[in-house]
């Protein structure tokens, strides 16, 4: 599931190698806050008698947000369509539209419908239905990654499309497994599974879109009189790690350090031996050279990794996300315990 998250990530915006910390970071996030939502979707299945978890508990529990209930019923509504076009490059007789009329192929649509109907008493949920206003927050990831595949070369590019095809629905199993369904009295149908997967990708896509404003923030800007301030906790995580890493290198011995060359004028034996070797294939040189180029390409790769390194999400930054997402501002914010039962604010809803 890590190497899965990571190629999400990198399509999501983060470096072409994300870190691994960040990964299972990210892993622990996106796994407690739908661990949470499980539960207290088999709650509400439970209240209304159902034997399995359904589309329906998990839309009665975003209801309270609007925005991402209504990008909810985008997806529902994609899947559908989805649904349909396979059905109809299947079918014989791709023609007869009066069979894709039916409520059974759109059958998502139909239950988030009729569901929203049963508890809509202004009308605003139904609204959110025929809604064809902007996701702002759609178009801005859009707008990001177009710069990210500006520079980007063929082979790079490729490796980022095939990125953006990955989903958590195409491991179904492996999904079901990491979530730990077995284990649950009350387990998700298929749409529920379906609508748990897309919340997953949500999930990630919106830590990655706070990590990428906290890394912003934690730039240090020239000229800026609050700099100091703002980068000190990024500051302070980089420098105990650098601490780490100095304590890390073995000191210098005698052992370790190479031998002093000598300043006196070199033997006739030595100097018929490097004349010899001189005449006759060039292997001295040859290998000088070629250890040159291996310097090279050592202090390049390093150079490479430590700029991927650097322009990758670190850890420090989900984490100062997560603390300023969940932070709640007024005079009431101590009493506000919706959905904080882990003492984290739901990503997904």
């Amino acid at each position: 599931m890590k190497r899965l998250l990571m190629k999400i990530l990198y399509a999501l915006g983060d470096s072409r190698r994300p870190l691994h910390e960040t990964a299972a970071l990210v892993e622990d996030i996106v796994h407690t806050q739908l661990i949470n939502l499980l539960h207290q979707a088999a709650e509400v299945a439970l209240l209304r008698g159902a034997r399995a978890i359904s589309p329906e508990d998990i839309i009665f529990l975003m209801r309270k947000d609007k925005k991402k209930l209504r990008r909810l019923l985008k997806y529902i509504q994609f899947r559908d369509y989805k649904s349909k076009l396979m059905k109809t490059a299947d079918d014989e007789d791709p023609l007869d539209s009066d069979k894709y009329s039916s409520s059974s192929v759109n059958k998502r649509q139909r239950l988030a419908q009729d569901f929203l109907g049963s508890i809509d008493q202004t009308g605003e949920f139904l609204a959110l239905v025929e809604d064809e206003e902007m996701d702002e927050v759609k178009q801005e990831r859009i707008e990001r990654l177009e710069k990210q595949t500006r520079n980007m070369d063929l082979a790079q590019y490729s490796d980022f499309c095939e990125s953006r095809q990955l989903s958590f629905s195409k491991k179904a199993s492996k999904f079901r497994e990491w979530l730990d369904c077995s284990s649950l009295d009350v387990k998700p149908n298929a749409i529920a599974m379906e609508i748990l997967s897309y919340l997953a990708y949500e999930t990630v896509a919106q830590i990655v879109d706070l990590a990428l404003l906290v890394k912003q923030d934690m730039t240090p800007k020239t000229g800026d009189p609050f700099g100091h301030a703002i980068s000190a906790t990024f500051l302070q995580y980089h420098g105990s790690s650098a601490e780490g890493m100095s304590t890390k290198r073995e000191p210098e011995s005698p052992d370790n350090t190479p031998p002093s060359t000598p300043s006196g004028p070199l033997s006739s034996g030595h100097q018929g031996k490097l004349h010899s070797m001189a005449q006759g294939n060039g292997s001295l040189s040859q290998d000088t050279s070629s250890k040159s180029k291996q310097r090279k390409r050592k202090k390049s790769a390093a150079a490479c990794g430590a700029e991927a390194q650097s322009s990758a999400i670190q850890p420090a930054h989900i984490r100062e996300a997560i603390r300023r997402y969940s932070h709640k501002i007024g005079p009431l914010s101590p009493f506000s315990s919706a959905y904080r039962r882990s003492g984290m604010t739901f990503l997904a809803c």
